[in-house]
C-alpha cells in the first residue's frame, strides 16, 4: 500500500501548538510530524467515536495484547502486565522518577544535549542536576565514561537515559547500554531508559534498537523502561504511553509518587494506541523509507550548500542537530527566525547553546523550502575572514 507523505495539509488555526504558537512562523521545531496518522489509526478512532459514550477510561485487553505482541515482535521480550503502567505521557514519567527517587536533596544525572524536560524534572523533586556532554569519537556521538565516573556522587539517584537518543539521533549499542547499565548498578542508581523513538531507526540491521528491557535480569531489574507509539505515528496529542518496572520495590515507588497530580488517560488514546501496535506497520514501515530519503537531502544540503553549518547523519528520530557556532551569531535560533522567518528549537534548551534543531518529519518540498531559506540567510551574513 502507498501512503501519501507528500501532501501539504493545513495545520495552522487547528490549535496545534507547532503552527499556532508562533503563526508568523515557517516551523520546524517541536517533535511531531506534519503526516496525517496512519488510516488504521483514523478507523480506529472513529469506530470508537461512534461508539458516543466516554466515560472514565482503563486499558481494555485488546490494548495489552498488543503491546505484549509488539514487544515480543519488536524486542523480542515477553510482556509481564504486572510490570506495566499505563500514563497519559512520558514527560509526566519523567518527573514521577525524579520525585520517586531524588527527594531529600538527591541528584538526578543526564547526559547532553537532550530532551529539555530531561533537564527540568529535577526541579519537580528539589533536587540537583547533574549533565555530562556526550562526545563524538570515531565518527559517533558516545558516552563520556571517565567525567561520568568523576561527576556521579553517592547522593545521585537515577540516570536519564534517551534512546534514540533525542537531539543527537544515536542509537546506542548494546554494549554501550549494557556499559550504561553497569554504571547504574555499580553507583545504585535506577536507570530510567526513554524509548519513545525506539521504532523510528532508518536502519535497524547496522544500527538496531538495544531496549533496557533487553538487559540481563540483573541489569534491568534497576531499570524503568517508557515507551509510546506517539512520535512514530504522530498521535502525541492523543497523550499515552507506559512504563515497564520489572522490580516491584522501584515500582511501587514509581506509582507513589504520582499522588493526585496525574489526569485521567482519555477513552481515545487506549484505542489509538492499539491500532498502532497491531495494525500500524505498514505504514511506519513506508514512514521510515520516505524520511530517510529527507534524512539524506537534509544532510547533503546542510554540510553541502550551508556554509558555516554542519551536522552528522541521524540514525534515528527526525530531527537533525546542527552544528551553527561557525556562524558566529550570537543565537543561530534567533538569527534564523529573524532573518529567514524560520521556528528551529534554540539548542540552549537541550544544553548546548549554538546549535540548532531542525524537525525533517514533513512533505519533502516543504522541508526543502525551509533549507532554501536557511541558506539565503546564510548569505546576508558578511564573509568570514
Amino acid at each position: 500500500m502507498n501512503f501519501d507523505f507528500d501532501t501539504v495539509v493545513a495545520r495552522k488555526g487547528t490549535g496545534c501548538i507547532k503552527y499556532d504558537r508562533r503563526p508568523e512562523l515557517d516551523p520546524f521545531w517541536v517533535a511531531d510530524m506534519d503526516f496525517v496518522s496512519a488510516p488504521v489509526i483514523l478507523d480506529a478512532l472513529h469506530k470508537r467515536i461512534d461508539h458516543g459514550v466516554f466515560g472514565y477510561a482503563q486499558a481494555h485487553v485488546g490494548l495489552i495484547d498488543a503491546i505484549g505482541e509488539y514487544l515480543q515482535t519488536r524486542r523480542h521480550v515477553v510482556l509481564n502486565a504486572d510490570h506495566l503502567i499505563h500514563l497519559g505521557g512520558l514527560v509526566p514519567a519523567l518527573s514521577l522518577a525524579a520525585r520517586a527517587f531524588c527527594e531529600d536533596g538527591g541528584e538526578l544525572m543526564t547526559c547532553t544535549p537532550v530532551y529539555p524536560p530531561f533537564l527540568g524534572v529535577h526541579k519537580d523533586a528539589g533536587a540537583k542536576l547533574l549533565t555530562v556532554d556526550h562526545v563524538f569519537n570515531s565518527g559517533r556521538w558516545e558516552f563520556d565514561w571517565d567525567t561520568m565516573k568523576n561527576v556521579v556522587s553517592e547522593k545521585t539517584k537515577i540516570f536519564l537515559l534517551c534512546n534514540p537518543q533525542n537531539s543527537l539521533g544515536r542509537a546506542f549499542s548494546k554494549d554501550e547500554v549494557i556499559q550504561l547499565a553497569q554504571f547504574c548498578v555499580k553507583h545504585d542508581l535506577v536507570l530510567v531508559s526513554d524509548e519513545i523513538h525506539c521504532d523510528l531507526i532508518f536502519d535497524e540491521v547496522s544500527t538496531p534498537h538495544f531496549s533496557a528491557l533487553q538487559l540481563p535480569q540483573e541489569l534491568a531489574a534497576r531499570s524503568i523502561t517508557l515507551l509510546s507509539p506517539s512520535k512514530t505515528w504522530n498521535i502525541a496529542g492523543l497523550g499515552y504511553a507506559f512504563a515497564i518496572i520489572p522490580d516491584d520495590s522501584i515500582r511501587r515507588k514509581f506509582n507513589a509518587a504520582k499522588g493526585h497530580t496525574l489526569a485521567e488517560i482519555n477513552a481515545l488514546s487506549y484505542y489509538a494506541a492499539e491500532a498502532a501496535y497491531k495494525l500500524g506497520e505498514s505504514w511506519r514501515q513506508e514512514l521510515i523509507s520516505y524520511l530517510t530519503k529527507n534524512r539524506d537531502e537534509l544532510v547533503r544540503f546542510i554540510n553541502e550548500d550551508c556554509d558555516s553549518l554542519s551536522v552528522h547523519t541521524p540514525e534515528a528520530t527526525y530531527l537533525a542537530w546542527i552544528d551553527a557556532r561557525k556562524l558566529n551569531v550570537k543565537n543561530p535560533a534567533e538569527f534564523f527566525e529573524k532573518e529567514a522567518g524560520l521556528f528551529l528549537s534554540d539548542g540552549a534548551f537541550f544544553g548546548w547553546p549554538g546549535w540548532v534543531r531542525f524537525n525533517f518529519a514533513c512533505p519533502r518540498a516543504r522541508m526543502i523550502e525551509g533549507l532554501e531559506k536557511m541558506k539565503i540567510a546564510i548569505g546576508k551574513l558578511p564573509a568570514q575572514a
